[in-house]
């Protein structure tokens, strides 16, 4: 049975198969800058996806948190790095960023046991 870390990412795999099959420029414009924008530059991987975590808990986007959480995950980022990253997301976003912070937590659990 799959956990959500593995149906996230099939379904996030599909669904961008599907949206760049259709071809249109300003979504794979949108697409490329995004992925430009967390590559190594000035600052490391690691710190832009922290970032982006912020970014996303900040604006409430769970599918967004996720890959994020996932990605800080692959670049090495401890648990601690994650949470302390995730506590300036709750005091900039406000309490209504707890539920976020409660699925993140779930989720960055999820990543570690799936890949002990």
């Amino acid at each position: 049975m799959p956990n959500q870390v593995e149906e996230f990412n099939a379904y996030r795999k599909k669904m961008n198969e599907k949206i760049l099959a259709d071809d249109n420029k300003v979504i794979k414009r949108i697409f490329n800058l995004d992925t430009n924008a967390y590559a190594k530059g000035h600052l490391d991987v690691k710190t832009k996806e922290l970032l982006g975590l912020v970014a996303s808990a900040v604006l409430r986007c769970d599918d967004c948190v996720k890959y994020h959480l996932e990605t800080c995950y692959k670049e090495g980022a401890t648990k601690a790095e994650v949470m302390e990253t995730l506590s300036i997301a709750t005091l900039v976003g406000g309490t209504i960023v707890i539920p976020h912070l409660r699925r993140a937590y779930e989720f960055w659990d999820e990543l570690e046991s799936t890949n002990q």
